[in-house]
């Protein structure tokens, strides 16, 4: 069964539309549509939220050869098990070298590893490109993210959860609303305060 198909069968089961589903994704409905009807492949971290909603494992949305009878156990438990609001899924990008506590990397989901040369201390960074469905993530790293204050430096890790971008710092969270200019600019001159540059405040949104 492909992916394709697969989606239809879940959003159907679970009693969504396309414009539900579309909301849930944070996509337009018209990607839905071009998902179901095999023209486009869902981005990486639209399969995970896929994966959320649907209660079902990468390997059994991405596999031709699995079904989805295999997994028809989920459902027997009744339609609130699809049906509930999927929890809050924070994704970004952290290095691993910013954290003081390394117990933090128990509360995500890592699903790529990159080793970046910085040319400084340490000369090679560690980056997890991960996602959290931990509600109280933001709060858990606020409290391990490093600060010096002697010399002002200051680490961030930036993410978003759905149309919410955060910038968190030691004991310090920042958020803004994706699109809106005056929030996105209010934090910008809070990352100012804390020595940041603007080189350093090309996130991704």
């Amino acid at each position: 069964m492909k992916l394709s198909e697969k989606i239809i069968q879940l959003r159907k089961a679970s009693g969504m539309t396309q414009e539900e589903l579309a909301s849930t994704c944070n996509v337009s409905r018209q990607s839905i549509s071009k998902w179901e009807a095999d023209i486009a492949l869902p981005e990486t971290e639209k399969l995970l939220i896929l994966g959320e909603v649907f209660q079902v494992s990468m390997d059994i949305l991405l596999k031709d050869e699995l079904t989805l009878n295999e997994v028809k156990d989920v459902y027997s438990c009744g339609s609130n098990s699809i049906q509930k609001k999927k929890q809050e899924l924070y994704e970004g990008v952290l290095i691993k070298e910013s954290v003081a506590d390394d117990s933090i990397i128990d509360c995500l989901n890592v699903h790529k590893i990159e080793l970046w040369n910085a040319g400084g201390k340490p000369k090679y960074w560690t980056v997890l490109f991960f996602s959290s469905n931990k509600k109280d993530f933001p709060e858990k790293i606020s409290k391990v993210m490093l600060a010096n204050p002697d010399t002002g430096e200051n680490w961030f890790v930036d993410f978003k959860a759905d149309n919410e971008k955060y910038i968190v710092f030691k004991d310090k969270i920042l958020k803004y609303q994706i699109g809106n200019q005056a929030e996105k600019e209010y934090v910008c001159s809070e990352c100012r305060k804390l020595g940041i540059s603007n080189e350093q405040m090309n996130w991704s949104e």
